[in-house]
């Protein structure tokens, strides 16, 4: 099942309706993150939401778009430079890009700070470490593929990847949570668990069986966790 689904949603996004392929997926990724700040920023301008949960809404995840284009534009990811159909990257940015744009809405267009579990500032320091944290994992992890990859093809298993097999997904699981969690609404749930399942996971198990190939894997999978040690 989730083979036909990965399957599905590279067509969806890369090929789809067929045609010239003008852009790279990596062009359409890029806008998104690039606009992040400025689409927050105009969100809050426009609902006249000038709240310390707003202002740290747009620090965390405007700030996140530009780590992501600074990462880009120094070690890209291969699987991002493919070109794609001009409907198929309108598909990529409205039918998964755009929906991280609308946990932003759920927070700034409340006319109060959510309530939430924990005190207010505890909550925010929580929701920036976890941001904080998930960047660095993230970055650590891909820069580690890149730059490994670049001298030697192989199974990595050491660094960063060596109790984790995805870390970068998990460094962007922790990063998106802590938007989510900033919102403290149950569509910002229903978003990130669907972006999650639908994408992250088939992506997951197509590496995991890209993987197998190597004579390595049979241990390193034994030793190594999906997103957290030995789990």
């Amino acid at each position: 099942m989730m083979t036909r689904l990965k399957r599905l949603a590279d067509y969806l996004t890369s090929d789809f309706l067929g045609g010239p392929k003008p852009w790279k997926l990596s062009w359409v990724i890029n806008f998104q993150k690039a606009g992040t700040f400025f689409f927050v920023a105009w969100l809050m301008w426009f609902y006249q939401n000038t709240s310390v949960a707003a202002y740290i809404y747009l620090a965390l995840h405007g700030s996140y778009g530009f780590v992501w284009l600074i990462k880009d534009f120094n070690f890209p990811d291969k699987g991002w430079q493919k070109k794609v159909t001009i409907v198929g990257g309108l598909v990529a940015f409205f039918g998964v890009l755009l929906w991280y744009w609308v946990i932003a809405w759920l927070l700034i267009s409340q006319p109060q700070t959510p309530d939430y579990p924990l005190a207010d500032n505890i909550w925010f320091a929580g929701c920036i470490a976890l941001c904080l944290l998930g960047c660095v994992i993230m970055i650590a992890a891909d820069a580690q593929k890149h730059y490994t990859l670049k001298f030697h093809n192989g199974l990595i298993d050491d660094g960063i990847h060596k109790y984790i097999r995805h870390p970068n997904y998990l460094g962007e699981i922790m990063i998106y949570a802590a938007f989510g969690l900033m919102a403290w609404h149950w569509a910002a749930a229903v978003i990130l668990l669907s972006v999650w399942l639908l994408v992250f996971l088939p992506n997951m198990m197509a590496k995991e069986r890209s993987l197998a190939r190597y004579p390595e894997w049979k241990s390193y999978r034994q030793r190594s966790g999906w997103l957290l040690p030995f789990l």
